[in-house]
């Protein structure tokens, strides 16, 4: 048995030069039907909020699925997965395209190659799902633009509460992240936590779907990415900013997991706001204001 509600609708070219268009929306609980294999045109986040199933991707392993945790299917790419049949799940998707997509899987908020990722909190991506949800009632005339602002505060509410960077996540996951730009190797990150390296590797597999390398490169080129797009910092500097002593090695690294070069990534970013970072607080009766630079 289980209980489904869900809308479909088609966004005119007009709406699609918005950026991100949402496509349809639905709320789904108990023991839903098998998906797939199948192959879809566009983007879709499935969020599970209760109970747990299983995912299989392209290379034919099948990952166990525990909530909370997103489901990302990506146009083109086959995927197939089901809620355990005695349990079922909740879930809640949503459909969506545009060519802001392109841009929000550079920054990695759409993680095309882990299409399973565990979630430290269902709750603020959920409710981001019931705006849009309410948003598509029929006759509404807002309804594309709503739904799609909608969908990019899902994007950032999944973003945040990945378990990987949440603060109340895995605390494995944590130190591990926290540490990502220290020069350790998997056996040293290992030692800190009184782990064998086959303990740790489980640990993070466990909590982030991937190895202890592969998590420890994500956030590196995840920290890259965000200092190309918004700061002046020469690409040396980013790459020793992120670990790296050799910056050579890390334009070639950068450019086989990113798919362009730093200064090409950076170039595609569009920056236009000069300066860098700030801890500051801006004050909202004196907002920061930019300043033109001399040409």
């Amino acid at each position: 048995m289980y209980h489904t509600w869900m809308r479909y609708f088609t966004p005119s070219p007009v709406h699609h030069r918005l950026g991100l268009v949402c496509l349809g929306v639905g709320l789904q609980h108990g023991a839903l039907p098998t998906v797939g294999p199948r192959t879809l045109d566009h983007h879709v986040a499935v969020l599970i909020s209760g109970g747990g199933g299983w995912y299989r991707g392209t290379d034919g392993r099948r990952l166990t699925v525990t909530a909370p945790a997103v489901l990302w299917l990506t146009p083109g790419v086959p995927h197939h997965y089901a809620p355990d049949p005695a349990t079922g799940w909740d879930e809640s998707f949503v459909d969506f395209a545009g060519p802001a997509t392109a841009t929000y899987t550079e920054l990695g908020y759409i993680e095309p190659d882990r299409p399973v990722v565990p979630l430290s909190d269902a709750a603020p991506a959920r409710a981001a799902v019931g705006r849009i949800a309410r948003a598509a009632r029929r006759g509404n005339p807002l309804l594309e633009v709503e739904t799609g602002a909608a969908v990019h505060e899902l994007l950032v509410a999944l973003r945040r509460a990945r378990a990987d960077v949440n603060p109340d996540g895995d605390p494995v996951l944590q130190s591990l992240a926290r540490d990502a730009f220290t020069p350790l190797s998997v056996a040293e990150h290992a030692a800190r936590h009184g782990m064998t390296p086959a303990e740790l590797r489980t640990a993070v597999r466990r909590g982030a779907g991937c190895s202890p390398k592969d998590y420890l490169l994500r956030i590196r080129l995840g920290r890259a990415k965000e200092l190309l797009a918004a700061t002046d910092l020469p690409v040396a500097a980013v790459a020793r900013r992120v670990g790296y002593d050799d910056p050579a090695y890390f334009s070639r690294l950068f450019t086989r997991r990113v798919g362009a070069a730093p200064i090409r990534f950076r170039e595609q970013q569009g920056r236009s706001v000069p300066g860098g970072w700030s801890n500051r607080i801006p004050d909202p009766e004196h907002p920061p204001t930019i300043t033109a630079r001399p040409t």
